[in-house]
């Protein structure tokens, strides 16, 4: 549901109408208070009740202190809070509840899933939408939006379990002349109730080796014909890679080095790889800036 919005006598100060009960879903942005709108910070301020999604993404600790010495008091909620919102939507039916979402509410199915569950039982839900990731690290990397093909996230290993779809996924993409966002998983335990350690640049360098392998054992019948010739010869660790870290703050910084070049790359509090398929021209000008010397 939009939220109705007044604008000041200069033209650029707003107002947006609250409802006095409901949930809202705030995106954040990347990360400080001046990457979130005007109204997602309004919105944050008048809010009952805030609760900070921890476990789909994390923004800078000092930022989140700022915020909440702006706001009000923060409740940190995990997984199992979003996944069972009983007592959220119990608290929303009386008060406003924001839940307060890094980058855009939605670009999560998390939070779409919440969305739709809010509208079953009856609990309003509003959203505000934020900068995400998705739509500014591909710019800001000097790759083109229209060469992107789907996006993946690089999971941890778990015990003997080695997701290889999101090797699939690049491999494919690269072999039809796509770039892909692989966005690097925060919680190696798989739960996400609170022991997040988001991926470092060699974290994700071990767990493509390991889906390479993985791949590897698997039988021609299990991977389609595409997909094997996607794979066909490929040198995995030859493979550029862009190394964004800490987009869209004050601290952001890209490296262009191969997947065997990440374990040397210290990278930032929270990082994203950029896998292009071939360029030329403006692309490989831009993202050759981003080469150590």
């Amino acid at each position: 549901m939009p939220l109705i919005g007044t604008t000041g006598q200069d033209g650029i100060s707003m107002t947006v109408e609250l409802p006095p009960t409901g949930l809202l879903l705030v995106g954040l942005g990347p990360g400080g208070l001046r990457s979130m709108t005007v109204a997602a910070l309004e919105a944050a301020e008048k809010a009952d009740h805030r609760w900070y999604e921890a476990y789909t993404a994390l923004w800078p600790e000092p930022d989140l202190i700022e915020l909440e010495a702006r706001t009000g008091p923060i409740e940190r909620v995990m997984r199992p809070d979003v996944e069972d919102p009983g007592r959220l939507f119990e608290l929303a039916r009386t008060s406003l509840v924001a839940m307060l979402v890094v980058g855009d509410p939605l670009q999560a199915t998390t939070h779409v899933d919440l969305q739709l569950r809010a509208r079953e039982a009856g609990v309003p839900c509003h959203v505000l939408h934020g900068l995400s990731i998705t739509g500014t690290v591909t710019g800001a990397a000097g790759l083109s939006n229209y060469r992107f093909g789907r996006q993946t996230t690089l999971t941890y290993p778990h015990g003997s379990w080695i997701a290889t779809s999101p090797l699939e996924t690049i491999a494919m993409n690269r072999h039809q002349g796509l770039h892909t966002l692989v966005l690097l998983d925060l919680d190696p335990t798989g739960a996400g109730t609170g022991d997040q350690r988001p991926m470092r640049p060699e974290d994700a360098h071990r767990s493509l080796h390991l889906m390479t392998e993985r791949l590897a054992e698997r039988s021609e019948e299990a991977v389609s014909e595409l997909k094997s010739r996607a794979m066909q010869n490929q040198d995995i660790g030859s493979w550029t890679v862009v190394l964004c870290a800490d987009v869209g703050t004050a601290d952001e910084f890209f490296v262009t080095t191969t997947v065997d070049g990440l374990p040397a790359e210290p990278g930032g509090r929270l990082n994203c790889l950029l896998v292009p398929a071939e360029v030329d021209g403006v692309e490989a000008d831009a993202i050759g800036r981003w080469r150590r010397p």
